[in-house]
């Protein structure tokens, strides 16, 4: 079983890194290592419509954060369709009312969830994949978004469940502890092949005077015994870069 978390860059600065311009890399990285789920942050509904024509292999779940449709950006859990049945999908805001397209706590944009309960069409085994991106500002919002997709995740606490997701905080923070306590694993740090390269590099441009070499992007586990391997692919095809954010991928049995 591979999974897959990729910050894909909703637009990008116009030329160069717009998305337009971007978009062949991005779908060429899925195409290589061609996971069995994935989850998207920061796809707009143009990234939608382009990866769900170019990926005919995949079926995904997910709405517009901002209007509960097609509006703002989607964190969308795609999946193979030869693999998988769709048994369950739910999308929910991080915020204080989370049914509702809402702001939650200090977050400077709104945010979303969305998560798919599948079934192995040959074993019969169930999955539960969550994917999210926590607020890029708000430490409140950080928080309690953490808490609460944790939270929501244990509706299938007796089922091996993924949690995908740009969380926007560092290793051991509050928001990334919350994760883990809640039963989770940071499957880089459970993986015995593992990488400690970082994922966010802002393709490696100073921001505020300095270069950010960042780990933001994560695979958390959850009733999963063994991760094989953790991996952040730092391809960069002609040397340009997919995104701002290097996707990272994790295998396991299921």
């Amino acid at each position: 079983m591979k999974t897959m978390s990729f910050n894909v860059l909703c637009a990008g600065e116009p030329k160069k890194r717009y998305w337009t311009n971007r978009k062949e890399l991005v779908l060429s990285l899925i195409r290589s290592y061609m996971p069995d789920t994935f989850g998207l942050q920061e796809a707009h509904d143009q990234w939608m419509r382009y990866l769900a024509m170019a990926l005919p292999e995949y079926a995904y779940v997910g709405i517009g954060r901002d209007n509960g449709k097609r509006l703002g950006e989607f964190s969308p859990v795609f999946y193979l369709k030869d693999r998988f049945t769709l048994l369950e999908e739910g999308h929910f805001w991080l915020s204080e009312t989370p049914g509702m397209v809402s702001f939650g706590w200090d977050a400077a944009c709104r945010r979303i969830c969305s998560y798919a309960l599948l079934q192995d069409k040959e074993s019969g085994k169930k999955l539960a994949h969550f994917n999210t991106h926590l607020d890029h500002v708000g430490e409140n919002a950080q928080l309690n978004g953490a808490r609460l997709v944790a939270s929501q995740a244990k509706k299938y606490r007796d089922i091996p469940t993924i949690l995908t997701g740009d969380l926007n905080v560092f290793p051991y923070s509050e928001p990334y502890m919350a994760v883990t306590e809640a039963g989770f694993t940071d499957a880089r740090k459970a993986a015995p092949d593992t990488t400690s390269w970082h994922t966010f590099h802002n393709f490696d441009r100073p921001l505020d005077g300095t270069i950010r070499r960042e780990i933001i992007d994560y695979i958390f586990v959850r009733n999963i015994p063994e991760v094989r391997v953790f991996d952040v692919l730092t391809d960069t095809p002609d040397g340009e870069y997919p995104s701002d954010h290097y996707p990272v991928t994790a295998e396991f049995d299921l």
